[in-house]
């Protein structure tokens, strides 16, 4: 196993960002760099052993600083959105950017994908890893309090990507963190053919700004029941209101879980590659989101178009507005308490 660090360009400050290479003994490939803990390409086995680009992205930092639709990245200080940008936390209402219509989204106009992150690269007998470090200032983006948080990318011999998220403050505050990386296992064209199995018998309904309106609706007999795997394409068509205001789905669902404990939330299956991306999560819910808002005007290596439904994203997370939502999970981070979340992406294929 190995990892490699390489410079790969200057932010508009003149800082300097780098790439990692994290490499098993498998061959299985991921590239992380510290602009924005960015997962900018994992390279993972077909059924024949081939290896194929399996995420989203580009291969200059310059198009994620100016044009990415959050590719790989790392978001905070609040994953997903908030509506009307504001929140109250301990009698004070705190007013957020609204980069999402009138809605708040993935921690504002520069939230955690857009920092430089401190690198440290790790390595074990049977892994390798990079750990980054932020600190979220007090009044960053309107947030209270000062974060201190680390990020650790861990890959192993199982070909499984694990990713810890830990987080401290100073006052109370709101933290939610996930990832952000598109995939299509496919490589190529849409990910409408991957079949879908999500461990949730419930989700979030949205309005039509996707802001969740705290009902927690049961998926059976509804285009989000993946409780059994479907493709994905087969409803994302129908006439149905959730479809509808997201163009396709862009929902939370609400994993089937009971304890905090590490559990399968979503596995993916390609059928023309055989690849397969099983997600565990520690986090209460998991975000599918089928690529709607690509719209191909973004680009990739070797000219590949980003088109609608392109990728798909399972970002777990909290699940989007809790600040405004007494009834579900809470993201109130308090001094002397640790955030602290695990997410594995594990990468197989059938044959």
């Amino acid at each position: 196993m190995k990892i490699e660090r390489n410079h790969f360009g200057y932010t508009e400050n003149a800082e300097s960002v780098d790439l990692f290479t994290l490499t098993n003994n498998e061959d299985l490939q991921v590239q992380i760099s510290n602009f924005g803990g960015t997962v900018v390409s994992i390279l993972a086995p077909d059924r024949n052993r081939n290896f194929g680009q399996v995420a989203l992205g580009f291969d200059n930092l310059q198009q994620y600083i100016d044009d990415s639709p959050y590719f790989g990245c790392l978001v905070g200080r609040y994953a997903n959105r908030i509506g009307k940008g504001k929140f109250m936390l301990n009698g004070i209402e705190y007013s957020l950017a609204q980069n999402n219509g009138d809605n708040h989204l993935h921690g504002g106009l520069k939230g955690f994908d857009k920092a430089v992150w401190q690198a440290k690269e790790l390595s074990g007998e049977n892994w390798v890893g990079l750990e980054l470090t932020y600190q979220s200032q007090d009044g960053e983006e309107n947030y209270p309090g000062k974060v201190d948080v680390r990020v650790v990318y861990t890959l192993n011999n199982e070909n499984a990507l694990q990713i810890d998220y830990f987080a401290t403050c100073d006052q109370d505050t709101v933290v939610n963190l996930t990832n952000h990386t598109y995939f299509n296992l496919a490589e190529t064209g849409d990910i409408l053919g991957h079949e879908l199995f999500l461990n949730a018998n419930r989700f979030t309904p949205v309005d039509d700004t996707l802001i969740p309106t705290g009902e927690l609706r049961s998926v059976q007999g509804t285009p989000m029941d993946f409780s059994t795997a479907s493709i994905i394409g087969d409803r994302i068509d129908e006439d149905d209101d959730q479809l509808n205001f997201a163009g396709g789905y862009d929902h939370n669902w609400v994993i089937n879980k009971s304890a905090d404990s590490l559990i399968l939330a979503a596995t993916v299956y390609e059928p023309t590659s055989g690849r397969v991306l099983e997600a565990y999560t520690t986090q209460p819910g998991i975000q599918f989101y089928s690529g709607n808002f690509l719209d191909g005007a973004v680009s990739g290596p070797n000219g590949r178009v980003y088109h609608k439904h392109s990728g798909f994203c399972l970002e777990t997370q909290h699940f989007p507005d809790s600040p405004n939502q007494p009834n579900f999970p809470s993201t109130i981070l308090k001094p002397g308490n640790e955030y602290r979340q695990t997410t594995v992406y594990r990468f197989s294929f059938r044959q």
